[in-house]
């Protein structure tokens, strides 16, 4: 196998708008106890050789006793991302404590991309990058002075609250799908200097030290100078770059952004245009006025546009005909900025008709504050085959669900003719721009979210197979469950992924159905009605209400078993714990819509009668007193009433309702918020890395 793809890497992804230029070394194997008496000089990363090309003065050297078993797996792998270093211990897969030459990858997304093994040999470059974490790992954080030492304690306390968790892919390839991918990869890096654009980040990077390696990692990594972990996220000192506290988005004008209340402005703005999803609002004299993303962006999306064409003209029509034609349509859409179109191709697409899963478009709007303007992205993956099934079983029952969800919100909306796909389920290859997270990652998602085949219940909804699946994933959550609920409570646990799987099928599958963001009431959509931020938590409520809402109704229809309803009811509960740990609000008071829909399903359950929390119940870990007690069986009663409300509320523009529930469970109420979240995040968050290998 040769490492084609690590070197191409480096001058095609590893470095976005935001990122520096980073020397690598290049260097040939090194056998282990043997060194290298001289190295060769630096190189630019695009300037990389590949793998298979040895230096001519390359030169053995004498015996060493260097040996790679003096840091432990995890402290390696934190060690790395605080040193800013591409390279991730996979696994002690032999169980010998000591990291091996096939235990390693290369990680996508960095400032460079050495190769760090090959043909089952350590290089030099290893040999180096393991001398650096043996050395850092006991040291203690270290500035010119007092104040830039605790500001990089910070960093690293920033850093270790983000478990490195892989995806990683191996792919065995024909030569116009090697091509295809390489294309992609190239659509990836022009995907994240467009968003982090979309940020205002635009140039940062580059004000940062290269010697400042733990504020390069979280700079890149959180796309943002400042901290997003739960312990250091409303710390006004956790800054990547001191003295820069806020960085206004590009989306909206800079000075209009100094009032933290300036979303309201827009909102209210009698020019309806301002909100539309796939603008810019620019100063224009004394008056605001909206951009397209193809004029205000116009550089960027061009070159993403014709790297879209290329992708396209790699593939073989007799094979990927559906792909090819999104493709297609995406690359026009880069330059008019009429997504429709795209739309209908993309929802043409399923899991029978092509091998990978596409989406490459602006479409959330959570990363902004006003929760408007449409975040670009790249979902770049394969699809799984394995759960297939699950579409089979729940293709028939869409139309029973929609006129479920009608029942329950009563006038005046009516059931739709819903024809939406079922989930696609998927193995993330990579994500770029709005789609890779500091901390944890998108597990489901249903789009488009506007336009004709949103309106019309035709879109698309996938679920990513192979996200928090990993033993220590896993492992840790088990642990954080059983810190916080009784031992009786969590008789239906397991190690299985089903449960999980099934919450957020359901979740994304009920955001095509009932009042959905194109819906109108009084002629207003939903984010006229509630405001961008109240909407969107509003919506998500109205998901996950409906994934625990539809696991009883599966039972109903024979389609789930009492136990797999119980077991995917209390994974829905744990998953609210998580988001529940991480706040209600962000630093700047944006409103978390996970984090507050968790709460109010928490909090209504529990008045309900369906939880409760027993100051003196022991924790089914043994050692934590207190813990709540679930009561399975009164779910189904309670999640109806819950999913009534949510429903009608939407229905019918009910503003104070949807108010009154947040102010209720999320700024009132009993949960024990601090409690959770001790105890929850004694454990870190997962933060993806991404390494690919293509054969």
């Amino acid at each position: 196998m040769k490492h084609w793809k690590h070197w191409l890497l480096a001058s095609l992804m590893a470095t976005s708008a935001a990122c520096g230029q980073k020397k690598a070394k290049e260097t040939p194997a090194l056998k282990p106890g043997v060194e290298n008496a001289q190295k060769p000089a630096d190189q630019k990363p695009g300037d990389q050789k590949p793998a298979d090309q040895k230096p001519a003065d390359q030169k053995p050297a004498g015996p060493s006793t260097l040996t790679f078993d003096r840091v432990e797996r995890a402290t390696f792998n934190l060690v790395a991302a605080r040193l800013n270093m591409p390279l991730f211990w996979v696994s002690d897969a032999n169980a010998n404590k000591t990291v091996d030459p096939a235990e390693v990858v290369s990680l996508l997304f960095y400032d460079a991309a050495p190769v760090y093994a090959e043909d089952g040999v350590f290089t030099q470059a290893f040999t180096d990058a393991y001398e650096d974490i043996v050395k850092a790992a006991p040291a203690p954080p270290a500035g010119k002075d007092e104040a830039e030492t605790n500001r990089i304690k910070l960093m690293w306390e920033e850093l270790d609250q983000g478990r490195p968790t892989l995806v990683y892919n191996k792919l065995k390839l024909g030569d116009g799908e090697k091509k295809f991918v390489e294309h992609m990869q190239k659509v990836a890096a022009l995907i994240d200097q467009l968003y982090e654009r979309q940020k205002g980040l635009t140039g940062l990077y580059a004000k940062i030290p290269e010697a400042d390696a733990a504020s390069r990692r979280v700079f890149a990594r959180n796309r943002s100078v400042s901290c997003e972990g739960p312990k250091t996220e409303k710390n006004p000192a956790c800054r990547a770059i001191p003295g820069v506290d806020k960085v206004p988005v590009d989306v909206y004008p800079a000075e209009l952004q100094k009032d933290d209340a300036f979303c309201g402005v827009i909102e209210k703005h009698a020019d309806a245009k301002l909100r539309a999803p796939f603008t810019v609002v620019r100063p224009e004299k004394d008056q605001l006025v909206a951009v397209p993303y193809t004029q205000a962006y116009s550089d960027e999306m061009t070159a993403i546009s014709t790297e879209l064409k290329a992708a396209a003209a790699a593939l073989d029509p007799k094979d990927e005909a559906a792909l090819i034609a999104y493709l297609g349509a995406a690359a026009v859409a880069f330059t008019d900025n009429k997504w429709e179109p795209v739309d209908e191709k993309w929802a043409a697409m399923n899991g029978r008709n092509s091998k990978w899963y596409v989406r490459v478009a602006p479409d959330e709007t959570y990363w902004e504050p006003c929760n408007l303007k449409a975040g670009f992205h790249l979902t770049f993956s394969r699809i799984n085959p394995d759960f297939a099934v699950w579409q089979d079983k729940l293709n028939p029952v869409r139309q029973d669900m929609e006129n479920e969800l009608a029942r329950l919100a009563g006038a005046p909306y009516k059931a739709r003719t819903v024809n939406f796909a079922m989930p696609d389920f998927i193995d993330i290859v990579l994500n770029a721009g709005d789609d890779r997270d500091g901390m944890g990652a998108t597990i489901g998602q249903s789009l488009p979210n506007w336009g004709p085949v949103a309106n019309e219940g035709r879109g698309r909804t996938i679920v990513m197979a192979n996200l928090y699946t990993d033993p220590d994933s896993m492992a840790i959550r088990a642990s954080q469950a059983q810190s916080l609920f009784t031992r009786e409570s969590l008789a239906s646990l397991t190690d299985k992924s089903l449960p999980g799987m099934l919450g957020t099928i359901l979740h994304e599958a009920t955001h095509n159905l009932g009042p959905s963001h194109e819906y109108k009431v009084k002629g207003k959509k939903d984010d006229e009605v509630f405001g961008g931020a109240l909407s969107t938590t509003l919506e998500e409520l109205k998901a996950q209400t409906g994934a625990l809402h539809f696991i009883n109704f599966l039972v109903t229809k024979n389609l789930l078993t009492a136990d797999e309803a119980k077991a995917a009811l209390l994974d829905a509960i744990i998953w609210s714990m998580g988001h529940i740990s991480r706040g209600m609000y962000t630093e700047s008071k944006n409103p978390k819509p996970y984090s507050q829909l968790a709460a109010i399903h928490v909090g209504y359950l529990m008045d309900e009668g369906a939880m409760e929390w027993k100051a003196d119940a022991m924790a089914a870990n043994g050692t934590d007193k207190g813990a709540f007690v679930i009561h399975l069986d009164k779910f189904p009663a309670a999640i109806e009433k819950l999913m009534t409300i949510s429903a009608k509320i939407k229905a019918t523009g009910d503003k104070a309702g949807g108010e009154k529930l947040v102010k209720d469970y999320v700024d009132e109420g009993k949960i024990p918020f601090a409690l959770i979240a001790e105890r929850w995040l004694r454990h870190p968050k997962s933060s993806f890395v991404y390494a690919l290998d293509v054969e």
